[in-house]
């Protein structure tokens, strides 16, 4: 079977934790941190691209976060939260942070272990996406990825 790209969506903290892929596949990660009621869409997406976020006419490497409905005030804690963890220079534009330099997660259980501190400090639900590349579905099954959870993207 031919080797692509893979995305799993809606996976929890919990889930994540207990899985082990090729890191050096793992192209690009989303936590998605939504608050309660979820209808008013409150949230902070903590995120980071393997080959850089888009920043003008640059890809900027780093850990980046977006928000949606959160109140001004709030950002400076989130940034500062972040860059107290994987440092970085901040970057603002639009409703995008990117914290350039930055330390750089790819594993399991460090994306996982972020997305439980995001939850609790920030009073949040998260909900984790993972985009894979050069991989079959048997090889991520035998790293004990979960296939419901798995949304093949078509070439």
């Amino acid at each position: 079977m031919a080797k692509g790209r893979m995305r799993y969506w809606k996976l929890t903290a919990e889930e994540l934790g207990g899985y082990s892929y090729d890191e050096s596949r793992l192209l690009n990660w989303e936590i998605k941190c939504v608050r309660e009621p979820e209808d008013e869409a409150h949230f902070i997406g903590v995120f980071m691209y393997r080959n850089g976020t888009a920043y003008d006419y640059e890809s900027v490497k780093g850990i980046s976060y977006f928000h949606n409905n959160i109140a001004r005030k709030e950002l400076p804690e989130i940034t500062k939260f972040l860059q107290g963890k994987y440092n970085g220079k901040e970057m603002e534009k639009g409703d995008r942070f990117i914290l350039k330099g930055s330390d750089e997660i790819y594993s399991a259980k460090d994306i996982s272990d972020l997305a439980k501190e995001v939850e609790s400090k920030f009073n949040t639900k998260a909900i984790i996406s993972l985009e894979f590349e050069k991989y079959t579905v048997e090889e991520l099954k035998e790293a004990g990825m979960p296939e419901a959870k798995l949304l093949p993207i078509p070439t």
